[in-house]
């Protein structure tokens, strides 16, 4: 039996379905299902679906981060091997470096790349929670993110750390969003962290997931328990993105933590320059951006274009995946309302509006977008039945033509 750990919060003493909730849910934000891997095989077919195209299944475990690198192939987080480069054109992959139990990889030279791991580690893996640099091959590690929560704990809700999404701030600067210490952190390229905001919890309704299970009488007697939930809940934020946007400005996205109610997930605002901000304060550094609502968000990332692109891991919560009641995952491009016609957003602090639409549904857990000049792609997990794949979105306006040429 394999263990499914998102990066949540959890109820001290419960369980869901004989799931442990606090190592399942809590801890383990790097989604640790390595038994389940073990258990899958090379031979399964083909996944594409009616609003993708597989391009890769070359991959030994779960996939988190996905970007775009300098030479225009993709950069696959794997969480089983490691930082993994993928040509979209052909499907072919190669290893950068093995460090298992990455979730996030992004390029910030010729040969030079930034990877993180989660804070549960696979077996053999290396530490937990460590920034490191790959050049030429060579991993070296630059921070100890656990070790800076332990001495800071910047949300001040107790230590945990699983860094789960990277981007690049500046030169010498990366972001990284801390899904169990529900922060954003700022390291430099000699490994100095610092915090840059944490994110507040909220109080959200638990009737939306008692409705889901089938409340008073679920069908399956192990849901009983969230029957029994108060009205209201406390939920951690979950920070499980990071991005910078048209405007200079970090944007960070919340999955939402027990109980994985749908349509409360939010977008932070924070300035480039902004450190040590408590998000949800009278503090105009960083503010709430107004968008639809948003269920389980997992991953941002910006196009060329400025618009934003936001994945919602499952339109029924993040909770619904373990026990069968899944609907899918959800691609959204949102523009800002103060987006001029450079790209650039001319808003004051605060103040931003999202305008978004679907552009695709019914995807199979999508753990992260990239965007090149003519495509979205996407991370998907398919369970227990498999595979771990890179697709390319179609029938939408990004989709890539036949005429594409890598940028080698």
């Amino acid at each position: 039996m394999f263990e499914w750990g998102l990066p949540n919060n959890s109820y001290a003493n419960g369980r869901y379905g004989g799931m442990p909730m606090v190592h399942v849910l809590r801890r383990c934000a790097a989604f640790a299902i390595a038994a389940m891997v073990l258990a899958l095989t090379a031979s399964i077919a083909s996944a594409d679906g009616p609003g993708w195209e597989t391009i890769s299944q070359d991959f030994e475990g779960p996939l988190f981060g996905l970007n775009v690198g300098y030479d225009g192939k993709l950069l696959v987080a794997d969480s089983g091997a490691g930082p993994t480069k993928l040509d979209a054109d052909d499907g072919d992959t190669s290893l950068i470096a093995s460090l298992p139990n990455v979730t996030d990889v992004i390029q910030v030279g010729r040969r030079e790349y930034i990877a993180v791991t989660g804070g549960e580690p696979e077996p053999g893996s290396g530490p937990p929670s460590t920034l490191y640099r790959i050049k030429k091959g060579h991993v070296t590690k630059i921070a100890d993110l656990l070790a800076f929560e332990e001495a800071k704990d910047p949300a001040q809700d107790g230590v945990e750390s699983n860094p789960f999404d990277l981007a690049r701030l500046s030169r010498n600067k990366v972001l990284v969003a801390d899904a169990a210490g529900n922060d954003i952190l700022v390291v430099d390229k000699k490994g100095k962290v610092d915090w840059v905001a944490s994110l507040p919890q909220h109080d959200v309704p638990t009737q939306p997931v008692k409705d889901l299970v089938g409340c008073p009488t679920p069908a399956d007697p192990s849901l009983a328990e969230i029957c029994g939930l108060p009205e209201i809940m406390n939920a951690d934020p979950v920070a499980t993105t990071v991005a910078v946007g048209p405007d200079g400005a970090i944007y960070a996205g919340e999955l939402t933590g027990d109980p994985g109610t749908p349509g409360f997930s939010r977008v932070w605002r924070i300035e480039p320059d902004a450190r040590h901000v408590r998000c949800g304060t009278d503090d105009d550094e960083c503010t709430l951006v107004d968008t639809p609502p948003f269920t389980s968000i997992i991953d941002i990332n910006f196009g060329e274009d400025g618009t934003a692109y936001v994945v919602e891991f499952d339109e029924n919560s993040w909770l619904s995946i373990f026990f069968g009641l899944g609907a899918g995952g959800t691609m959204n491009a949102c523009r800002s309302s103060d987006h001029d016609d450079d790209g650039d957003d001319d808003s004051d602090n605060g103040g931003v509006t999202w305008t978004c639409e679907e552009v695709a549904t019914g995807l199979p857990t999508p753990t992260a977008v990239a965007l090149d000049d003519e495509s979205i792609y996407v991370t998907l997990i398919h369970f227990l039945e498999g595979p771990f794949e890179v697709a390319q979105l179609t029938g939408t306006d990004s989709e890539k033509d036949d005429n594409h040429e890598d940028d080698d």
